[in-house]
């Protein structure tokens, strides 16, 4: 898919993501993040177009709870503002859709999530089917597990395998100054098997930010554009009993409408909370050992719920802004066992 209008992420900004901020509002959270990834472009929240967010009212414990995080960018004089109760991820996609259109040429995308006073665990599991799975109160990491074991048996992984990719991560994350867990460690007791603790993502806060532009707008607020050549999310059936659990084609459909395949990729950003997840995610995207996945150490080293996948996103654009990359993959999840997967394909300018 070759959009008519060309959209670019310009700027990018997340917070340090921590196991507990207990001194912090969601609004003194975001606020800070907010306020970076607008110096970085010299914009002000007055020239943004269109303004769209991406929390969680279950995380919060408390309805409309995104209203508040308004506070934080300033909905006075009115703005043309919208909200997903899901990852900032589909956020930008509601965004970069806005901006398609033409009726805005900047838009503010932010996310964020508090996981620490609550068990995620347990939230999680209001996202299962209502009659049959939710009912017995499996979470997040025993539905993992399933998968994990899926995969196992059916030959895609094994133990060491797993605590190679969360190793790998984690090391990756020494160059990040926002991980939560940076530096590889021992893998641990096994949380549910045949995961241990290294191969389920930490329990934090965090938030991200991220701003798109469109064509010479882009061009003015940043140096080198991350253009978004395509993006899309497509979603797998509810019940988990109908799933092949070592397979994602929602998240190959999506690649290949985003058009991942047209040419290689050199990055990916992948959502994986879990090892083996990654394992699932890289052989749907037939990704080979050429690509760099996940060099700011992914998700299993900083996992803010809700703004998860948004930092994905805006990591990826970070290694395009930097020149560290030409064409990157950018993948974001929500729901057990890769439910839901948006995928961005983001390139820079041609170098001279």
């Amino acid at each position: 898919m070759t959009p008519d209008r060309e959209v670019a992420i310009v700027a990018f900004a997340q917070s340090d993501h921590l196991r507990r901020t207990d001194d912090l509002s969601e609004v003194e959270m975001v606020m800070p993040v907010l306020h970076e990834v607008l110096r970085r472009t010299g914009l002000k929240a007055a020239d943004i177009g269109f303004t769209c967010s991406g929390s969680s009212d279950y995380l919060a414990g408390r309805a409309f709870s995104f209203t508040m995080a308004l506070d934080g960018v300033g909905a006075w004089p009115p703005i043309s503002e919208s909200h997903v109760e899901t990852d900032g991820a589909w956020a930008l996609y509601e965004a970069w859709v806005k901006l398609l259109t033409g009726e805005a040429d900047t838009a503010l995308v932010y996310s964020y999530g508090k996981s620490s006073p609550g068990s995620v665990r347990d939230v999680l599991t209001r996202q299962l089917d209502p009659y049959y799975l939710a009912p017995l109160w499996p979470d997040s990491v025993a539905l993992a597990a399933l998968q994990a074991q899926a995969l196992v048996d059916a030959g895609a992984t094994d133990e060491p395998a797993l605590a190679a990719i969360a190793a790998r991560s984690r090391e990756d994350a020494r160059a990040n100054p926002h991980a939560q867990l940076p530096g590889a460690r021992p893998q641990g007791e096994y949380v549910v098997r045949p995961l241990r603790t290294g191969d389920c993502p930490p329990i934090g806060d965090g938030a991200a930010a991220v701003i798109l532009a469109a064509g010479d707008r882009a061009r003015e607020l940043c140096d080198r554009p991350a253009w978004i050549r395509g993006m899309d999310h497509r979603i797998e059936a509810h019940s988990l009993g109908v799933r092949d659990l070592t397979d994602s084609p929602s998240t190959r459909l999506a690649a290949e409408r985003a058009g991942a395949f047209e040419r290689p990729v050199d990055t990916a950003e992948l959502h994986a909370p879990f090892s083996s997840q990654e394992v699932v995610l890289t052989r749907a995207l037939g990704l080979d050992d050429d690509v760099r996945v996940n060099p700011s150490g992914g998700a299993l080293a900083a996992n803010p719920v809700m703004a998860t996948g948004l930092v994905r996103l805006g990591e990826a654009a970070a290694r395009i802004h930097r020149g560290e990359s030409d064409r990157a993959l950018a993948h974001a999840t929500s729901g057990p066992c890769l439910q839901q997967n948006l995928v961005a394909v983001l390139e820079g300018d041609p170098r001279a």
